[in-house]
Order: C-alpha cells, then structure tokens, then sequence
C-alpha cells in the first residue's frame, strides 16, 4: 500500500458515475449476457481481484447456467502504472472446447485482458467473449475490444467498483476518478 491518505484521495477525486448509474449500466449488461447465452453453458471467469465487485454484481442476474472459476493477473501492483503483466492464477485446463465469458473492471490499454484471452484460447476454449463494467477512452489503438462493455471512462485514473487507487477503495459503489496533475 501507498503512504497515500485513502480518505483524502476520495475527497479530491470527481465522480464520474454515481452508484444508480453503475447499477444500470451492469443490469444493461445482464440483460444481452442472457440473450447471448439462453442455450449456452460457459463457464465464467472473473478477473481478480478488480473484476470481483462487478462479477458479483452481475452473476445474479444471469439466467443460464453456468460454471465459475477464475484468473488473476496483475500490471499495476498497487500502483496507478502499468507495468509488465504478471500471472497470480491462470486459467484452468478444464476449458477446453468451451465457451468462455471473462468478467473484468475495466478495458484499460487492454494488456492484461488480452493475455487471459490468448491463454484461454492456447488452452482450447471453442470462444472467447469478454464483459467489463468499464472501458477507458484512449487516443491509441488498443490489442482488443471488449464484446460488452457498460461504461466509457475518461483518459484518467479511476476507481470504484472494483477498480483500485493505490490499494484502496475497490468498495466504493460509484466510479471516481483522480484529479488530473
């Protein structure tokens, strides 16, 4: 953890999206997820650890069956920076010749959740789709485009929702963002 104030971070910080709007934005989701997958049975991962509030979220209002299990892996390392991607937990080998629905925070540069869609392809699954609560507006192309995507977040820092500053504030039910420096 940082020597970062949490409390202070929170109270400079701009609300972006308040809890009400998150809510819909995961029911909007939902509601494709159970048409897509009506006659299906995936089997869902959900990136940790920022993909666990949104995951949680969103799994009840599925109406399919499905399995659950899940992958981490990292490039922030507590930090607001990317750095190189590193595996905590990778998916299983019991994927192959499924469908897959991974669930994560947010489509940031794209890195990490492009990583956990080649391995789970290297491991045999038959598809690969991919849900995030949000995904960041960048100026740059990024490695791979989120099949649904519930939010559009700025080119800046944000958290909540599963999404952390520092460490802190994966619980907060709204999305903040930092000021910019």
């Amino acid at each position: 953890m940082s020597d970062v104030d949490p409390c202070q971070l929170l109270q400079q910080a701009e609300l972006i999206y308040t809890e009400q709007v998150v809510n819909r934005a995961i029911s909007a989701i939902a509601t494709k997820l159970n048409e897509e997958y009506a006659s299906s049975k995936p089997i869902v991962l959900c990136v940790m650890g920022g993909g666990v509030v949104f995951t949680g979220q969103l799994l009840p209002q599925l109406t399919f069956p499905l399995e659950f299990d899940y992958v981490q892996a990292t490039r922030y390392h507590g930090t607001t920076e990317g750095k190189n991607l590193e595996w905590v937990i990778r998916p299983k080998k019991i994927i192959k010749n499924r469908s897959i629905l991974i669930l994560d925070d947010i489509l940031d540069e794209g890195i990490t959740i492009k990583a956990i869609v080649d391995e789970c392809k290297l491991l045999g699954a038959s598809t690969v789709k991919t849900a995030v609560l949000v995904e960041k507006t960048l100026n740059k192309l990024k490695p791979i485009n989120a099949d649904y995507v519930g939010l559009n977040v700025p080119e800046r820092y944000v958290f909540g929702c599963g999404m952390d500053v520092y460490g802190w504030w994966r619980n907060l039910p709204a999305i903040y963002a930092l000021q910019n420096s």
